[in-house]
């Protein structure tokens, strides 16, 4: 398993790139994280939260049409089956505790797709703390039912209107509230990105997933699988599934990345198409151009369309251990109309990315068992789905 140095690097990738404003928080943030990890009452507390509001372990569920279609054994990790409809809870009740134990009093967040925002007001309406939810103005035209979520569970939902309107531009402005507010506010980043330690924090938030996927995977098939595939946007659900796996050997971690329109045109394929660079904290691999500016990320999907990636999937795939593909938007869509007839599963356009590497023929053999992650069913993308199908 991977782990970063005292500085919070992976290989090149990570680090804390931060005003001198915000690294006292940083160390605070990662002081508290190192001891209530070996508190027996923190985990206890927390594994109560996961099993009775969140509902997990979530299930492993062998999709037997979809095996028929494409002559593989697939299993579908359920985290849309989870409280809110993402991975993203399993997070936020992480990191809502971690404040409550710096003493904070205010909680921010950003969030592209809406489910790390709705997962943020969920947990903030559970504990009685405030909120306040940046997002991009096109995010919330195309995500508007996840915005009227926040507001019901009683979140502040703020536009943010600069830059290309989308999570990229979102991370900024919570960013610079919490240059603002760094005192009393916690800032609970939703991917496994950002300055050190938050990359591993959300990581180990997220472990859940694949800790129950490689149980339930022994027990139901006595063996690990070959291939384990999920979708890649900053990257939490996939490092959650992928981590408990990375020193297996003989199980393939693959990841999907937006494509776009293509990757000659408008993508957000940054472990594809990028390379190494500094934004929100630290360096990960970036969609740039030739000077270093950021380039603007496109897909169809909200929670995919980040011009970055973090650090650890940007090291694992450096090192070879992570092999990527990147999907368009058409594939996507093609992919979520599949996997919505053939398994009564409408799954967020974001995992219909995964869904959409099953097709393709090169990259599996006849009889592969194959573990997928579910990150998100798609209530939120209905409107996109209608147009788009």
């Amino acid at each position: 398993m991977t782990k970063p140095d005292r500085n919070g690097f992976f290989g090149e990738f990570g680090g804390s790139f931060v005003p001198d404003t915000l690294m006292p928080a940083l160390h605070e943030l990662e002081v508290c994280y190192q001891k209530v990890k070996q508190d027996p009452s923190f985990k206890m507390e927390l594994s109560e939260l996961l099993a009775e509001y969140v509902g997990r372990p979530s299930p492993l569920f062998y999709a037997s049409r979809l095996s028929e279609k494409y002559g593989y054994s697939i299993y579908l990790k359920r985290e849309d089956l989870n409280h809110t409809g993402a991975h993203k809870i399993n997070n936020t009740l992480g990191q809502i505790l971690l404040a409550k134990q710096m003493g904070k009093k205010r909680i921010i967040a950003e969030t592209g797709a809406g489910q790390h925002g709705v997962a943020t007001a969920t947990v903030c309406a559970l504990m009685g703390m405030p909120c306040d939810i940046y997002m991009g103005a096109e995010d919330i035209q195309r995500q508007a039912l996840n915005v009227y979520r926040m507001k019901l569970l009683g979140a502040q939902v703020f536009s943010v209107n600069s830059g290309s309107k989308t999570l990229k531009d979102a991370t900024t402005e919570a960013i610079r509230d919490w240059m603002k507010n760094v005192e009393h506010t916690h800032y609970i980043i939703g991917s496994a990105l950002g300055p050190h330690p938050y990359p591993m924090i959300v990581r180990d938030f997220q472990r859940v997933i694949g800790k129950e996927a490689k149980k339930q995977m022994l027990e139901k098939e006595g063996r690990l699988p070959h291939h384990v595939i999920a979708c890649i946007g900053g990257g939490s659900n996939a490092i959650g599934m992928f981590y408990e796996f990375i020193d297996e050997k003989d199980v393939t971690l693959l990841g999907v990345e937006a494509a776009g329109e293509g990757l000659n045109k408008k993508h957000a394929a940054s472990l594809t198409k990028g390379r190494p660079g500094v934004l929100h904290g630290s360096l990960n691999n970036l969609l740039q151009n030739n000077d270093g500016q950021i380039e603007i990320a496109h897909s169809i999907s909200a929670g995919l369309d980040y011009p970055g990636v973090g650090p650890e999937l940007s090291y694992l795939k450096s090192i070879d251990r992570l092999k990527v593909q990147a999907v368009t938007d058409k594939e996507a869509l093609s992919a979520c109309s599949i996997v919505s007839k053939c398994e009564g599963i409408i799954p967020a356009l974001e995992t219909a990315h995964a869904f959409a590497v099953l097709s393709k023929k090169n990259l599996f053999k006849k009889g592969d068992i194959i573990a997928l992650c579910v990150s998100g069913r798609g209530d939120k993308d209905m409107e996109t789905f209608r147009e788009h199908l």
